[in-house]
C-alpha cells in the first residue's frame, strides 16, 4: 500500500458489488413495489410508499434531494425495478425515501453504489449505466439535501477485506492495527483527515447549488461490537474491533465537524444503532456481515438499518 491511497482501494471491492448485482439484480427487482419505485429515480417523484419510521417530522415544502454512496442509496434492499442507471442499486427502502414519506415530499434520489467525493461533480460509470454528477441534481428552490458520504474515499469496504486477510494468521491478535500504523504513522486516521477538506467541499458545492436548502451529513450506523468479535462468521481478529471502531468513530466525527463548519446538521446514525452491530443475530441487526443474512450488500445497513438511519434523520431535522 503506497502511502494513503485508499480511494483508489475501494474499487477493489467494485467487482464484489458488480457480481452481486448481476447474480441478485433480476430476483431483487421483482421484489420491489413497481408502483412506488419510481420515487428513487433521478426525477423529481411523490416519496415512495414505504414503511416510514415511527418518528414523526412536520411536513417540508419543496424537494428533497439525497446524494451519496450505497449508504444513501440501499443497496440490493431489493434494487428499485425502475432507477436510473440500475447500476446504482439504488433501493424504495432506502432512508432518504423513509424521510422523504415521512415529510410528505418530494424526492430526488440520485446516490449511487461506490459514490466518493469525485462522484459528486463528475459522472460514474456503473456495472449497468453511467450517474450523472450528482450535484447536477440541485436546484435554487431545494428545501432538504441528505448526504452520506466518506466511506468509499477511506476505502473502509477493502480495509475491511484486508483485515479478514490477515486475522487467519491471527485471530486474536491485532494484525490489521499492525498492517495499517507499520512506519509510525496511521494510515486509516490520516485519510480520514485528509477526508475532511474534501467533505469540506462537497457541502460547500450543496450551499452554491441550493443556497436555500437544509442540508444534512448522515453520519454511519455501528459497524462493530463493542467489545470482541464473532470471528470466523466475520473474521476480523478480535484485537483489530477496537481499532476498526475506533476508525469509525473518528470518521463520524470528522463528518460531524465539518457538517457544523459549514453551519449544517449532522446526523448521528451511530449512537441509536449500538448494540445492532454485524455480529448479533439477524432479528437484532442493523448493519449485516460477510455473508448476509438479509438481502443488502456485506457491511451495508439492512431495512432495519435503513430504518434506524431514517429515524435518526427525522429526530434531527426536530433539533
Amino acid at each position: 500500500m503506497r502511502g494513503i491511497t485508499l480511494r483508489s482501494r475501494v474499487r477493489g471491492w467494485a467487482p464484489v458489488t458488480g457480481v452481486l448485482a448481476a447474480v441478485l439484480l433480476t430476483a431483487a427487482c421483482h421484489m420491489d413495489n413497481p408502483q412506488a419505485s419510481a420515487a428513487a429515480s433521478p426525477s423529481p417523484t411523490n416519496a415512495a410508499k414505504s414503511s416510514a419510521p415511527a418518528t414523526s417530522a412536520p411536513a417540508t415544502a419543496g424537494r428533497v434531494v439525497a446524494l451519496g454512496d450505497s449508504y444513501t442509496a440501499g443497496a440490493l434492499l431489493p434494487v428499485d425495478s425502475v432507477a436510473r442507471p440500475p447500476g446504482c442499486l439504488r433501493s424504495t427502502k432506502a432512508y432518504p425515501v423513509l424521510v422523504a414519506q415521512a415529510l410528505h415530499a418530494q424526492l430526488t434520489d440520485v446516490a449511487c453504489t461506490n459514490a466518493g467525493v469525485k462522484e459528486m461533480t463528475g459522472p460514474q460509470r456503473t456495472y449497468l449505466g453511467t450517474n450523472p454528477a450528482q450535484l447536477a441534481a440541485l436546484k435554487p428552490g431545494d428545501r432538504l439535501v441528505l448526504l452520506s458520504l466518506g466511506g468509499d474515499d477511506l476505502g473502509f469496504l477493502n480495509v475491511l477485506q484486508e483485515c479478514m486477510k490477515v486475522s487467519v494468521a491471527a485471530p486474536s491478535g491485532s494484525p490489521c492495527k499492525a498492517h495499517y500504523t507499520a512506519g509510525g504513522t496511521d494510515q486509516l486516521a490520516a485519510g480520514v483527515t485528509t477526508e475532511a477538506a474534501k467533505i469540506a467541499r462537497v457541502l460547500s458545492g450543496i450551499r452554491e447549488r441550493a443556497p436555500q436548502a437544509r442540508v444534512v451529513v448522515v453520519g454511519y450506523p455501528d459497524m462493530f461490537p463493542q467489545s470482541g468479535g464473532c470471528w470466523p462468521a466475520v473474521p476480523i481478529a478480535s484485537g483489530d474491533i477496537a481499532y476498526l471502531r475506533g476508525i469509525e468513530l473518528s470518521a463520524n466525527a470528522m463528518l460531524a465537524a465539518d457538517a457544523k463548519a459549514a453551519g449544517d446538521t449532522f446526523a448521528d446514525t451511530y449512537t441509536p444503532t449500538i448494540g445492532h452491530d454485524f455480529c448479533q443475530k439477524e432479528s437484532i441487526r442493523d448493519v449485516e456481515g460477510l455473508l448476509p443474512g438479509s438481502l443488502a450488500l456485506p457491511f451495508h445497513p439492512n431495512v432495519r438499518g435503513q430504518q434506524a438511519m431514517a429515524a435518526a434523520v427525522l429526530a434531527a431535522l426536530k433539533s
